[in-house]
């Protein structure tokens, strides 16, 4: 699709003119811009605009959904216009951070932490799901794959290594991203978390798994230390990492530069190693369990309340960012003896849900011929149904309220069906494809969850749609 530059100065117009941009720069889909008063942003006027498929503000940046493509497109023509420079995304996380309170801060640093290495993540669980596809059993026969054609068990064996290993170093892709975000050297926290699995270190999968008893420890200053491996772990990174970036940037400013290279590296993994193993690990691991058992339990007591109130909240959470702050919790819950999360099944029954709605309002368009928006509904629930949920969400189903409304209200029934089986699957893909990084014995459960999802939202927003005409009405004279 073609950008014209009419629509760009449009959008110029209705955001209050140039003068009220601080900050721009734009990601896969939408243009993101630190304005200095929101208030003066003209909602309707932004709507009318062909080239807009939606817009929210969150985390204190207003984003406009232009798609995928088109988007770079229109940010250049937004650049030529505005006369702003260019803008790294860092430049506008640090503009947008100065209207943050505390809390929303917390929020950020663990998206700016999780997300970079969700790509590793996605893919660890797509090949995690192939690989349960060729070793399930009563899937294509009695026996699996693997055993059927024998020569497929080396191929299944490479596919397991090269999925598992996103979750088995995960604490040193914690330590990477996190020691970025925190202003440290990043291969400084990469080492830091390869530390904390070396395999001198004792397993916790083989301790809990009965293969030895015996936690070797180290004596030092009249402590006994243990040897254990935080394989599979967040907090005890995350924590360790902050330590070690503190250490780094309080060695840097008083370390002669002729010995920095001597000096700050070692000093600072040498006091962090310390610290990780007699304080910081033990103490994280203990909260880190706290965590997961607490979850564990509500699931497992009450899963349908669990799972239902996680669908209910959480599209609403994506709309204000907090849902960032889960991912910690899915890793968490992956790298315990659970092998697996509650939360993400969850999350992607919401993607379709989502989906579906937008194909409900698609229906309500094409009875009113109101051909724009038509073709939003559909590719935007096509996005929702492979995971991308933005374009629907933002551009179809909160402006029209009742789609959102159907979508949660779903979701959160079939989180509630979800979590009353306890669900369990990796972090990975979202919508429809995220049955592969489900485990094998609830591929049943979720599948009729997800053939619920596909339509239930659908349906439930023509209803609503009779309820709310005077909104369409509107739109149609509009």
């Amino acid at each position: 699709m073609a950008v014209k530059r009419d629509d760009v100065k449009k959008i110029i117009h209705a955001i209050g003119g140039k003068d009220n941009v601080n900050a721009a720069t734009h990601c896969v889909t939408r243009l993101r811009l630190v304005l200095n008063d929101e208030s003066l942003i003209d909602k309707a006027e932004l709507e009318e605009i062909d080239l807009v498929k939606g817009s929210f503000s969150a985390n204190n940046q207003f984003q406009i959904v232009i798609g995928p493509g088109t988007v770079d497109e229109a940010y250049k023509v937004f650049q030529e216009e505005t006369g702003i420079s260019e803008s790294s995304k860092d430049d506008v996380k640090k503009a947008s951070e100065q209207k943050m309170n505390p809390f929303q801060r917390l929020i950020k640093l663990l998206g700016d932490v999780f997300i970079p290495i969700l790509p590793a993540i996605v893919t660890a669980g797509l090949l995690l799901g192939l690989n349960n596809v060729l070793t399930a059993k009563d899937l294509f026969g009695p026996k699996p794959l693997v055993e059927q054609y024998v020569w497929l068990a080396d191929f299944a064996n490479i596919i397991n290594v090269i999925a598992s290993t996103a979750f088995i170093f995960l604490p040193a892709l914690i330590g990477w991203s996190a020691m970025r975000v925190f202003g440290g050297s990043p291969i400084l926290g990469l080492v830091l978390g390869l530390i904390l699995l070396h395999p001198q270190l004792a397993s916790q999968y083989d301790l809990g798994g009965g293969k030895s008893s015996e936690i070797p420890v180290w004596h030092i200053f009249g402590l006994d230390i243990k040897q254990l491996n935080y394989q599979g772990q967040v907090l005890p990174v995350l924590i360790a990492t902050w330590v070690l970036s503190v250490i780094e940037k309080f060695l840097v400013k008083r370390v002669h530069d002729s010995i920095k290279m001597l000096v700050v590296g070692p000093v600072a993994l040498l006091i962090t190693g310390f610290l990780s193993f007699i304080v910081i690990g033990p103490l994280a691991l203990e909260l880190g369990t706290l965590i997961t058992n607490g979850i564990q339990s509500i699931f497992e007591s009450a899963g349908w309340l669990g799972g239902a109130v996680y669908g209910l909240f959480y599209a609403p959470l994506v709309i204000t960012g907090l849902h960032h702050m889960f991912l910690a919790v899915d890793f968490q819950l992956m790298g315990s003896s659970l092998g697996g999360t509650y939360l993400w099944p969850i999350v992607a029954i919401s993607n379709i849900c989502q989906g579906s709605a937008a194909f409900g309002a698609w229906l309500v368009y094409r009875q009113r011929k109101m051909a724009k928006e038509q073709g939003l509904a559909v590719t935007s629930g096509i996005s929702a149904f492979l995971g991308v949920t933005e374009p629907a969400m933002f551009g179809v189903n909160l402006p029209l309220k009742y789609p959102f409304f159907a979508s949660i209200i779903t979701s959160c029934l079939l989180g509630a069906f979800v979590g009353a089986n306890t669900v369990l699957g990796s972090v990975g893909v979202g919508g429809i494809p995220a049955i592969i990084s489900i485990k094998r014995e609830y591929w049943g459960v979720f599948g009729l969850a997800t053939g619920i999802a596909i339509f239930l939202p659908a349906i439930l927003t023509v209803i609503f749609s009779r309820f709310a005409k005077e909104k369409v009405k509107k739109m149609v004279k509009e």
